[in-house]
Parts: C-alpha cells; structure tokens; sequence
C-alpha cells in the first residue's frame, strides 16, 4: 500500500511533464527577422562609399543653389516692357537704363544692354544682346557639369566597390579550404552589391535633378528670345 502510494505523485508528475512538452511541441516557433538599416548598409559597402557619399552632398547642394538662382531668374514683370516702351518712345534713355539696373533679371540686362546700343545698326544691337544671352544662360547653367558627372560616374564606382567585393569574397572562399561553405560567399557577395545599390541611387538622383535644372533654363532661354524679340520690335516701331 506504502509503495502504490509513494508511486503514484511520480506517475502524475511524468504525466504533467509529458503534457507540457506536446503542448510546446504543437505552438510554432516565430522566425527571428533581422532587420537592416541604412546606416548598417551604408558601413557595409566599405570606403567606396565615402567618394559616393561626398558626390551625393555636393549634388545636393549645387541642385539646391541652382534651382534658387533660376526660379529667381525665371520671374518676370508683366508691366516691365511696357514701361521700357514709354521711357524710350518719350526719350528718357537714361530712366530706362535705371529701370533695367533696379529689376535686375536676365532679361533686364539684355534690354540695358540694348538700351546702351541704341543708335547704332539694328545688327549691331541684335548682336550685343544675343552676346549677352549667351552670357546670362552660361551663368545659370554653372554647376551642371558636376551634377552629368555625377550621374554617369555614381553607378561606376559602385560597380567598381562591387567587383572589389566580389574578388575579396572569393578570395576568402579560397583561403577557408576545407571549411568553406556558402554563407563566406553570400556575406561577401551581399556586401559587395551593397554600392551598387548606393552608386545607382545617387546616379538617378543626379540624372534627374541635371534634367530637370537643364529643363527650367531651357524655359529661361526662351523668356529671353521672347524679351529679345520684344524690344526689337519696339525699335522698329515708327516714333510717335
């Protein structure tokens, strides 16, 4: 009777124990994600990333400038040429001048620029002020270059970082001998295609931030074709 007895916690304990271990068994097992962030990807890609990143806070900066000096550029002043025409049909060369000078556009100092022509053949005065045109479209346009360079060069120094990561992998995969495995090659190869990823990016970012400066001082261009036109025309207008 004493050994029923003393037999039958241990049976109930066996039970529980083998209750609990089908209960752990059933409930599944939730994978650990890892979880990247761009600054662990950016240390991964090694010192190519550093001539990336300089190139990417360079372009910035000169997309941002540009963009102000044009926008700037691109204002114009509805009542400016009809105030030019009064001025210079009434003679007053010189306050015509002085409104040239306070507006202070491109397109102001062309006209300033024909204004101090005035006189002289009309080809002459065309010919000055297209000199100037050139001059003015050549000064909003400073800057673009690097922004060109910068979206074809990107992409080939990450390709460059990339294949100096793929020869470091397989270097090591050859240097484990025996205890290579496939986990020394997918770390070096995920490595390596880490400044691909980075040279692309800052390549389309600069691509489309040249386009779209190139495509605000094509529209500039022609504000100045337009105001060059204009005060041709005023020119040649019979005096009242």
């Amino acid at each position: 009777m004493l050994l029923l007895q003393s037999t039958q916690p241990i049976a109930e304990s066996t039970v529980n124990f083998v209750d609990t271990t089908l209960v752990s068994a059933a409930q599944p097992v939730t994978p650990v994600v890892e979880e990247l962030s761009v600054w662990d990807l950016c240390l991964q890609g090694g010192f190519i990333m550093i001539p990336l990143a300089l190139l990417a806070i360079v372009s910035l900066y000169i997309f941002i400038e540009r963009a102000i000096v044009i926008r700037s550029a691109a204002k114009e002043d509805v009542t400016f040429m009809h105030r030019i025409k009064d001025y210079i049909h009434d003679g007053e060369i010189e306050t015509a001048t002085n409104l040239c000078r306070q507006t202070n556009t491109p397109y102001a100092r062309l006209i300033q620029k024909g204004i101090s022509r005035i006189g002289r053949p009309m080809n002459d005065v065309l010919v000055a002020i297209e000199n100037t045109g050139n001059l003015e479209v050549a000064a909003l346009g400073k800057g673009l270059p690097w922004l060109a360079t910068t979206a074809a060069g990107a992409p080939m120094l990450g390709f460059l970082g990339t294949v100096m990561g793929m020869v470091e992998a397989f270097f090591n995969l050859a240097s484990a001998g025996n205890s290579a495995n496939i986990d020394v090659l997918a770390g070096g190869i995920y490595e390596a295609l880490v400044t691909t990823v980075a040279g692309l990016i800052v390549g389309i970012i600069a691509l489309f931030a040249y386009n779209y400066l190139v495509a605000r001082i094509n529209g500039v261009m022609s504000l100045l074709e337009g105001k060059t036109m204009e005060f041709m025309d005023l020119l040649n207008e019979p005096a009242r």
